[in-house]
């Protein structure tokens, strides 16, 4: 596989690791471990890891530390690694960014403040919030701007953002349409935009490529087959790169539309990466006709998630 890039400005696919249970939804560190080994081997540029697509919001304060030192140490420098420190307190979002730079983050990836539908914070509050959590650290911060949040974050208001808050560099644009978003944020952001980013597993990739998007950060099932697509278009060959997200898209879509985060556990099961796909409740676990759908489109792919713990 290509070897990934790993200076600044960060760029290419950095890829969710998910966070492995055992059996009984314990933390698996060892098999935590041999993710990451898989992840890196399959071509990932850099790493994100306490995502949503981690299951951090089933983890323990405790059992986010234990996770963030397991990788960090693992990974020891191969590729740059991003930590999610999202809080809707302005403290302890500032204080876990900290604790992740110390333990040697590359970035921090943080989600606006909110809290259901009833306690909405406004431009200001959330200024004031990435404020306090740049002062906080010297690495970049990536605001991850997604439905999830129910919040709106314009492309101006995070373009000015960019030019007046220090270490807010990166965005992971991952609302209905992006390559729009993406194009009016370089527009309006210039220099300081240092990372535009595609999100949510890659379905809208080739458009955000289009837009300007430097970056992908997708499911950890399938590295490789991201890097086809993204390395092609860096390389200038949009038609190979078309060619390469046609092929892929079968899968990047089973992803995003049937399993949600389950699916990379499920393919790092079958191919022997990791002992189980457990999930933690209340999440539920794939019904059998379901994962046997995404293995069978991920077969016809050959990715080497299938092959790597064989």
């Amino acid at each position: 596989m290509t070897t990934a890039r790993t200076g600044r400005p960060y760029r290419g696919v950095f890829p969710v690791v998910p966070t492995i249970f055992d059996e009984r939804g314990g933390l698996d560190l060892d098999g935590q471990r041999r993710a990451v080994d898989f992840m890196i081997d399959a071509g990932s540029d850099g790493l994100c890891i306490l995502a949503n697509f981690s299951e951090q919001f089933v983890l323990t304060d405790e059992e986010r530390e234990r996770v963030m030192d397991a990788v960090l140490d693992h990974v020891a420098g191969r590729v740059p690694v991003i930590v999610t420190t999202t809080h809707f307190a302005t403290q302890v979002c500032a204080a876990r960014s900290a604790r992740a730079e110390a333990a040697g983050a590359a970035m921090v990836m943080v989600m606006p403040p909110y809290h259901g539908a009833t306690i909405r914070i406004g431009e200001a509050g959330i200024y004031g919030f990435f404020q306090a959590v740049s002062d906080a650290i010297a690495i970049p911060i990536m605001i991850q701007d997604a439905p999830v949040a129910g919040t709106p974050l314009s492309a101006g208001f995070l373009a000015r953002m960019a030019g007046e808050i220090a270490n807010v560099a990166y965005f992971k644009i991952e609302v209905p349409m992006a390559a729009a978003k993406l194009r009016e944020l370089i527009a309006q952001g210039g220099e300081a935009i240092e990372g535009p980013w595609d999100g949510e597993e890659a379905i809208t990739l080739m458009a955000d490529l289009d837009a300007g998007a430097t970056g992908a950060m997708t499911g950890g099932g399938y590295p490789d087959g991201i890097r086809r697509i993204l390395d092609a278009y860096v390389a200038g060959d949009r038609e190979g790169a078309l060619t390469a997200y046609e092929r892929w898209l079968p899968l990047i879509n089973y992803e995003n539309r049937q399993c949600g985060l389950a699916a990379c556990k499920a393919l790092m099961r079958e191919g022997g990466v990791i002992a189980a796909e457990t999930v933690r409740a209340p999440l539920r676990p794939l019904d059998g006709a379901t994962r046997a759908g995404l293995i069978e489109v991920a077969r016809r792919l050959d990715p080497l998630v299938l092959r790597w713990g064989r």
